[in-house]
């Protein structure tokens, strides 16, 4: 090769940087290089190449390496751009107070420098969609609402990660793999009694999530839907039990407009103005309603069966497919999908849609019929054969026969009045859930599955859950993605809306089955739920291979774009022990998300 070549070989090589362009490796990076161009041989003492075979040889060699390595360099220039990129949009500080957190951080992987998303693409998502600045530093006012607001320690457990939205053309997964740690560096303590000097970082990077391009909460057309709920005055007016916050997710755009559903609502003692407060409460939400006061004589399940031919007689019935009737507790999480689902049904045909209780016990005791609490939807033609024979169907007699030994049931009137006066059977649609559960819900709620309704999540015997708050995300990132589970490289699970659960021994199970952490009742044979469920896997209560902090509430920052979600952890948690009894955590602890919007979608 003549030397000139051989100078421009060398020159060629020397600008190609062979190490990974980060930002904390491009000084080195330019070292290397500058090394490297000082080591190679001056032109003259290139061997001579006069042999033809040896120039061919030579040749190819060259064209391959300059073709690989021209290859390498653009991929991973662009990948440097934009991480240099991602430190610039991170330039908000971080302030942690100096003391390491409690004992169960010793079963975390050493902390290393934060991992990458997974892809160039998911990297450029998250920056070029987010015009919201990430700020992680330590709002001690709102830290000390929440060590009162839910009873905490003082020395607070605090992490605060953004999570990137990446809304994509895919499927929704029920676990989605992020090639990223939940965790970049060791959780810190927050002593709210002594505040101690703080040491400023940036924010790491954010979690990307990719999901699937679903609709969003308030783009839900409810217009083919009429809805009966009979619950008394007392239950609607009290707090704790007032549906007002639910029914407005479900039957409004959001923004106090009516999304197109109707709501009969049939309160039992109930004054005049106690009629018209009601009304003026929910209509101000936006809530098309309207109020009736139900017949004191009439028990329970005679008033829910009188939910039928109120609607069926209701003069805007002429618009309407569906006329569902549903517990003052019962949620529906996903009206699209909802609504899509029942676009694959024939309204025309007289229709009795619904689904059983898990419990096969309830089954056997009450019957083989819609359980009302998951929410019963009935075609008109099907309405209007109960409203024909509405007053047979609540005879004396029937209320007898409707007895299941727990006193009459209106889900049982009701399919004896449609058993008894027609051929026609219950179409079941599982993705309705009855979910009668005691215990803790976690292993429902941390299944992965996509519930189109939710029932008896208030307590008072069943399950506590704020389905509420849990769907607020859906605002950010879509319906699909309430209660998606997000699993990262250092053996966290977001359940998202849910929970955010801790593996330190890893996850070494189906996790594709209901982990058994509720049960059935009152009489628990431990296979009541397998009917629905399938055989669920152990719980890992008291083992010490799970920790998790439960979501308490959620906020809509700004609409469409950050939701926040305030996750807890006590430490004295009855199910977060080792195998010896003792606590796996000493403090009790906060995990603050933040979802970011993917302004693309």
């Amino acid at each position: 090769m003549p030397a000139a070549d051989c100078q421009a070989l060398r020159f060629s090589t020397s600008d190609v940087n062979f190490d990974k362009p980060t930002t904390s490796t491009r000084s080195s990076s330019r070292r290397s290089s500058g090394s490297m161009v000082a080591l190679m041989p001056n032109p003259h003492r290139c061997l001579p190449m006069r042999s033809p075979m040896a120039r061919a040889l030579v040749l190819t060699f060259a064209i391959l390496a300059i073709s690989t390595l021209l290859l390498r360099s653009s991929a991973e220039v662009q990948t440097a751009i934009i991480q240099t990129a991602a430190s610039a949009k991170q330039a908000i500080y971080l302030q942690r107070p100096l003391k390491h957190g409690a004992d169960w951080q010793d079963t975390l992987p050493t902390p290393t420098e934060p991992h990458r998303a997974s892809s160039t693409g998911d990297i450029a998502t998250a920056l070029v969609n987010s015009s919201i600045p990430m700020d992680c530093n330590y709002d001690i006012a709102r830290l000390k609402q929440w060590k009162e607001k839910y009873k905490l320690g003082g020395q607070i457990e605090y992490t605060k990660r953004y999570i990137q939205v990446s809304r994509q053309p895919i499927r929704r997964k029920s676990m989605t793999v992020l090639n990223q740690s939940f965790l970049t560096d060791t959780i810190r303590t927050v002593d709210l009694n002594n505040p101690e000097p703080y040491q400023a970082e940036s924010c790491p990077e954010p979690l990307v999530a990719p999901v699937s391009q679903s609709p969003f909460p308030g783009s839900a057309n409810a217009s083919e839907f009429m809805f009966g709920v009979s619950t008394t005055y007392k239950r609607f007016s009290d707090p704790k039990t007032s549906p007002v916050n639910e029914w407005t997710y479900w039957l409004t755009d959001g923004k106090g407009n009516t999304n197109g559903g109707k709501l009969l609502l049939m309160l039992l003692d109930a004054e005049d103005e106690q009629l018209q407060e009601t009304h003026n409460i929910l209509t101000t939400a936006g809530i098309d309603v309207d109020v009736y006061r139900s017949n004191a004589e009439d028990i329970m399940a005679v008033r829910y069966l009188a939910l039928v031919p109120t609607m069926y007689n209701h003069p805007e019935r002429p618009r309407k497919k569906w006329l569902v009737t549903c517990d003052d507790d019962t949620f529906f999480p996903s009206f699209n999908a909802l609504k899509e689902r029942f676009d694959e049904f024939d309204d025309g045909f007289p229709m009795y849609i619904g689904t059983f209780s898990e419990d096969v016990n309830n089954i056997q005791r009450h019957g083989s019929q819609a359980f009302g609490g998951a929410g019963v939807f009935l075609s008109v033609p099907m309405a209007g054969l109960v409203a024909e024979r509405y007053e047979s169907c609540k005879t004396e007699q029937k209320i007898k026969e409707a007895n299941s030994g727990w006193g009459p049931q209106g889900d049982i009137l009701l399919r004896k009045c449609i058993y008894e006066n027609s051929n026609y059977k219950l179409t079941l649609l599982n993705e309705l859930w009855q979910l009668d559960l005691y215990g803790d819900p976690s292993g429902f709620y941390e299944s992965g599955i996509k519930p189109l309704s939710l029932h008896h999540y208030r307590g008072g015997g069943w399950h506590v859950a704020y389905p509420w708050h849990y769907t607020k995300v859906s605002n950010v990132c879509g319906e699909d993605c309430m209660m998606q589970r997000f699993r990262t490289e250092d053996d966290f699970v977001i359940a998202n809306g849910f929970s955010v659960a801790y593996y330190p021994q890893g996850i070494d199970f189906d996790v594709n089955q209901f982990e058994a952490t509720f049960h059935a009742a009152p009489q628990n044979h431990g296979w009541n739920l397998d009917f629905i469920m399938g055989p669920q896997r152990p719980s890992l209560h008291k083992t010490g291979r799970k920790l998790s902090w439960d979501l308490q509430e959620a906020e809509v920052l700004e609409e469409g774009m950050v939701v926040r979600q305030v996750y807890v952890r006590r430490a004295d948690d009855w199910r977060w022990k080792n195998v010896d009894g003792s606590a796996m955590a000493g403090r009790d602890g906060v995990l603050e998300l933040v979802w970011l919007g993917d302004r693309g979608q």
